[in-house]
């Protein structure tokens, strides 16, 4: 098989993993001198094997010798102590010859494993692919900023109303657009909305992906003033007294929330805004018109064309009779 092969083939292991948790998802290939492959593995979420050990354990299960063999990765290999022992130590103890990864780690602790196994006298050199660069665009954001990676969704009509004038809001887009958004649920950390929405829409937050309450459900997520006094029914909530997003994305990453979902309302939605930490928006609109009511987002003092906010890397998805409009607010490396 041909290196774009071999890593492609990481790239789909890696896709396997969950993309809610800490850790990223990484796929391992194993390939031999011959250019067969010897074994595949990859990272099914914290506290379990590292994509690199899993794939060497496949290895080793096979009775094959993985002595002179290549290691294809999607991701750089580790070299600190987390959870699990550093991959390199367990590349360099497997004894191959090269480590072939896509995207280089941006820890500060956990990266530079390239580096580290080259001064051990193992060839390592990257391989770059979109494909991988994808798999860990959210986690490697996250880790490169420091905080959660915040993710803006809203449902609005074509005129950018959320809610009509006596603040109905259900429903303003159609079912596809609904069993979407609870499939993104299912594979974020958190959901995050403001005491308004919860008095006003009284939301469950659960992650209902094909119309089944998922097993892992994400972190609930109450901000305002009064979080504590309006909370919400059953387990796994936060509420958080304070209308300071510094505070909330602080506390997120306290709790290993690598992406948070922040649902609304417009208040909440415009704070993340106006304080740069929107990462990517989901703009679910509907083919309706209100004219009056709320509108998605609130003053951010933006007062020229000058200083718009414009997505980058966008994609228009067709929901039923809604248009799913995602996008980046940031360039990719």
């Amino acid at each position: 098989m041909a290196p774009h092969q071999i890593m492609q083939r990481a790239v789909e292991l890696g896709a396997k993993g969950p993309e809610y948790g800490p850790n990223p998802r990484v796929g391992c290939v194993i390939v031999g001198a011959d250019g067969r492959i010897l074994g595949e593995g990859y990272h099914r979420g914290a506290g379990t094997a590292h994509a690199e050990v899993d794939a060497l354990a496949a290895v080793e299960a096979e009775g094959a010798s993985t002595q002179g063999a290549s290691a294809y990765v999607t991701l750089e290999p580790c070299r600190h102590v987390g959870r699990t022992p550093p991959c390199v130590d367990a590349l360099t103890a497997a004894g191959v010859a090269e480590v072939v990864y896509a995207v280089p780690d941006p820890g500060a602790a956990s990266g530079g494993g390239g580096e580290e196994l080259t001064s051990r006298g193992i060839h390592a050199r990257q391989f770059d692919s979109s494909a991988a660069r994808d798999l860990t665009r959210r986690w490697r954001r996250a880790v490169q900023q420091g905080r959660p990676y915040v993710i803006a969704k809203f449902a609005a009509t074509l005129d950018g109303r959320t809610a009509a004038a006596d603040g109905s809001s259900m429903w303003i887009t159609g079912a596809e657009s609904r069993a979407h958004v609870h499939d993104m649920r299912s594979r974020v950390d958190a959901i995050v909305v403001g005491t308004r929405t919860v008095v006003r829409d009284r939301p469950s937050l659960t992650a209902r992906p094909g119309g089944k309450l998922a097993s892992r459900q994400p972190l609930r997520v109450v901000v305002g003033n009064t979080a504590a006094d309006v909370g919400m029914e059953g387990e796994n909530v936060l509420a958080l007294q304070t209308r300071d997003v510094n505070v909330v994305l602080a506390e997120l990453a306290d709790r290993d929330v690598r992406v948070a979902l922040v649902e609304g309302g417009a208040t909440l939605m415009t704070a993340f805004f106006a304080a740069g930490y929107v990462d990517e928006v989901h703009a679910y609109l509907a083919p309706a018109l209100l004219g009056s009511g709320t509108s998605a987002l609130g003053d951010m003092g933006i007062d020229t064309m000058g200083e718009v906010l414009r997505l980058t890397d966008v994609s228009i998805s067709p929901l039923g009779n809604d248009v799913l409009v995602a996008g980046l607010m940031y360039e990719e490396d």
